[in-house]
């Protein structure tokens, strides 16, 4: 059997283009792996960040201007984007399902909810 393989001369490459390359091979012992990550001080010195004018945003001025869009209305029971708002609790939802657990809640529970987004409201 040996020598019909030998005859037919059937050289396979050791990686074929279509396999994955085996963590072994690509990274023989002793090497290290994967991705090395620099720290906020490594980065800070590799980017000489004293050059820069300080009117520049770099590492070390990450300070920014308010934004100019208005912000996000956020559903205050599922976190997604809230289209609407009940105007008895005030409270935000995103969709009718949410909007029946909000009138299912009972008054406490909304004040919560509202003091957690700094919107606390005395509901009469």
């Amino acid at each position: 059997m040996e020598s019909e393989v030998i005859e037919a001369e059937l050289v396979l490459p050791i990686h074929l283009n279509f396999k994955r390359i085996q963590m072994y091979e690509k990274y023989p012992k002793g090497q290290s792996r994967g991705r090395h990550w620099k720290h906020l001080k490594q980065i800070l010195q590799a980017e000489n960040y004293h050059n820069y004018s300080p009117d520049e945003p770099n590492y070390v001025n990450i300070e920014s201007p308010p934004s100019m869009h208005p912000c996000k209305r956020i559903c205050d029971i599922t976190g997604y984007e809230a289209p609407y708002y009940d105007p008895r609790t005030t409270l935000r939802y995103a969709n009718a399902d949410i909007f029946k657990v909000i009138r299912s809640l009972p008054n406490e529970y909304v004040q919560r909810y509202l003091a957690m987004r700094n919107a606390a409201v005395v509901l009469r």
